[in-house]
């Protein structure tokens, strides 16, 4: 079954460059007498079979959008492992047991259900209780079967990964350092809870299984293991051991990681006998049939250079060690986090000391220990951000220094964030990280100056990360962004207790007029639906502030109001105001659910009162606070599915 599949995967990878380039392309690498050939053999080995690939050009999985991913409750909790890093450990939990012994691949744990031979549904271990159903992803991912032989209910676990190769292909597409991924975990993460599955095919995703939850009666694991590569699956490599032997095993994968090119944590040791796995049970956090093994942290020597003081947005000002370049579990680092003064002191740093560094959970560079130990490294006496004098703050023995300075741009970090999000002037691909870099260089101090970047080409061109690409990229970003609606600059300016829904409402009540919007009093606020007396009161108070006032009189010369477009917009929920509690499940957050009552004519509030029209909870029987109001007053309670039949007739 291996070299026929094995087979499958060559002819299904080939038909489908031919036709890339028959039609893409206008080429021709094969007569259509010979791909008709290759073709009609690719057919007869999936009748043959009974296994259909994803990709295969017999069936095509059409690309669809989705409008949110929905959860569902797992039948029965999906534990995590209990881990050691000692293989005598491992040799004492087997005792005179059979084991199977594989990689621990890090990705995404999937669960996929099969009825009639046909994949039908896949969802993410999520927290071990719920998960997400991403069976609309699941159908692109390279290598999992469509269909297979079995025509009873199957149900598979594994691990949805992208390979190391993958992940720096993308990440080579990405101009700035900041934006990045930092590992394939987190980048299959984001891919396989895609909205739009096209991008999830683009970006190679492959599923390894390593258990059988239902659709083979085996008295051992490794019997399971073979009929799921029968069925189709690729499976994680394993191999059985027992306690004379796991060492040895061990030591052979471990010889192997850094070649291997699938991203993994360690290895996972199970019992081969399921009946007698089953009979250990589980503690609260475990499973009692499996244990996983973690390599021991990859420790390199190297000279430290400087440490680097960040403040933070807290006025919190963080060491950070930059050292010589070393290669660690895979990847090339050269700083890490030393968290606090005390720890400075405790390891007497000091610039060209040798220390040895290691990555914790091999993932979170850390200092092990100073074998030079200088202590020559002084914290800042001025904050390297205002120029404030800096001060020591002693919490229980720890040490931690602090700028006291409240107008310390610093501080101001988590407003610029907001102000370049999504919802506000959505300035793409300007990170929190690059924020930060961008005003500890004193570039940014204001929300105008990220306008008025292209002054500092030079410096920024040269920055850790940074080219001439990256800036092009950054500074076209702020150029688009700056063509923006009264709305999303109104959400921007961070005024409290004004979000998105909010914004909009009052510039829609002002008619996009920004001076209006600017002037507007108490009284005029509180007559918009959903706006209470708090909020006015800090809307106006922000509008009569003379600092906020003039960085207002700096940003607007930088900007071009335009209306609000009303494609797209309709009257069907004229008149009707909702309110939003609860989990969403369609929609990516409430911000999403806010805008579609938006774009259908209605209008949201914060708060259930006689003008609401309907709650909008998807918990109808929960008791909470709004729950009852919304009973209280006879106002409908409706879920989102009630609610997506209303805007679609």
């Amino acid at each position: 079954m291996d070299d026929k599949r094995k087979l499958m995967e060559e002819k299904v990878a080939f038909l489908n460059r031919a036709a890339e380039a028959y039609y893409q392309r206008d080429e021709e690498i094969i007569s259509n007498l010979e791909y008709d050939r290759l073709y009609d053999q690719l057919q007869a080995l999936e009748k043959e079979t009974g296994i259909v690939l994803s990709g295969s050009p017999t069936v095509r999985v059409g690309y669809e959008v989705v409008s949110g991913l929905p959860k569902e409750r797992h039948p029965s909790p999906m534990l995590s492992l209990d881990k050691t890093k000692d293989v005598t450990a491992l040799k004492d939990w087997l005792g005179d047991k059979a084991g199977l012994l594989s990689w621990k691949l890090d990705g995404l744990t999937i669960v996929m259900s099969y009825e009639g031979g046909k994949l039908t549904k896949a969802v993410t271990r999520g927290d071990g209780i719920t998960g997400e159903v991403i069976t609309n992803n699941a159908r692109v991912f390279e290598n999992i079967p469509l269909t297979i032989p079995e025509k009873g209910p199957v149900t598979v676990r594994g691990e949805a990964v992208i390979s190391y190769r993958d992940f720096e292909k993308i990440n080579e597409t990405i101009g700035d350092a900041d934006a990045r991924y930092k590992n394939p975990r987190n980048l299959c993460s984001g891919t396989v809870r895609q909205l739009n599955n096209e991008i999830t095919a683009g970006r190679h995703v492959k599923f390894y299984a390593f258990s059988l939850a239902e659709g083979k009666d085996a008295q051992f694991r490794h019997q399971q293991f073979q009929w799921m590569k029968e069925q189709g699956f690729e499976t994680v490599e394993y191999v059985k051991v027992n306690a004379d032997t796991v060492e040895e095993a061990v030591n052979g994968f471990q010889e192997r990681i850094g070649a291997f090119p699938l991203p993994s944590d360690g290895l996972v040791l199970t019992f081969d006998d399921i009946e007698y796995g089953r009979s250990l049970g589980a503690t609260a956090k475990f499973p009692r049939d499996s244990i996983a093994f973690k390599w021991k942290d990859e420790m390199r020597e190297t000279t430290l250079r400087e440490i680097l003081w960040n403040v933070s947005r807290t006025g919190l000002i963080n060491p950070i060690a930059i050292f010589e370049p070393v290669e660690l579990e895979g990847t090339t680092v050269s700083r890490a986090s030393v968290h606090n003064l005390s720890i400075v002191k405790e390891l007497a740093l000091g610039e060209g000391d040798e220390i040895r560094v290691y990555k914790a959970n091999m993932i979170i560079p850390q200092v092990a220990e100073n074998l030079t130990r200088s202590g020559t490294a002084q914290p800042p006496d001025k904050c390297p951000v205002c120029g404030s004098d800096t001060v020591i703050e002693d919490d229980n023995g720890v040490e931690t220094l602090h700028c006291p300075n409240p107008e310390c741009p610093a501080k101001r970090i988590k407003a610029f964030t907001h102000f370049v999000s999504r919802n506000a002037m959505n300035i793409e691909g300007l990170s929190e990280a690059t924020l930060e870099r961008l005003v500890d260089e004193g570039m940014v101090r204001e929300f105008a100056d990220l306008f008025d970047l292209g002054k500092w080409r030079d410096r920024i061109v040269t920055m850790e990360g940074f080219g001439e690409k990256s800036f092009d990229n950054l500074t076209a970003a702020a150029e688009k962004a700056s063509h923006t609606t009264p709305a999303r600059l109104l959400f921007g300016l961070g005024i409290p207790n004004i979000g998105v829904a909010n914004a909009r409402m009052i510039a829609r009540e002002c008619g996009d007029d920004w001076d209006r919007i600017c002037s507007l009093t108490e009284e005029e606020l509180t007559a918009i639906d959903g706006i209470g007396a708090v909020m006015a009161s800090g809307y106006v108070k922000f509008f009569h502030d003379g600092e906020k006032l003039k960085l207002l009189s700096h940003l607007m010369p930088k900007l071009e109001l335009v209306k609000e477009s009303d494609e797209g917009r309709s009257d069907q929920l004229a008149g009707l105001t909702f309110v939003i509690t609860g989990k969403v499940e369609h929609f990516d957050n409430r911000d999403a659910l806010k805008a579609a009552v938006e774009k259908a004519g209605g209008k949201t509030s914060s708060a259930v009162s006689s003008k609401t029209d309907y709650l909008i909870n998807n918990d109808i029987f929960s008791g909470s606070s709004k729950n009852r109001k919304a009973k209280e007053l006879g106002i409908p309670i409706i879920t989102e599915e009630e609610f997506l039949k209303m805007i679609e007739g």
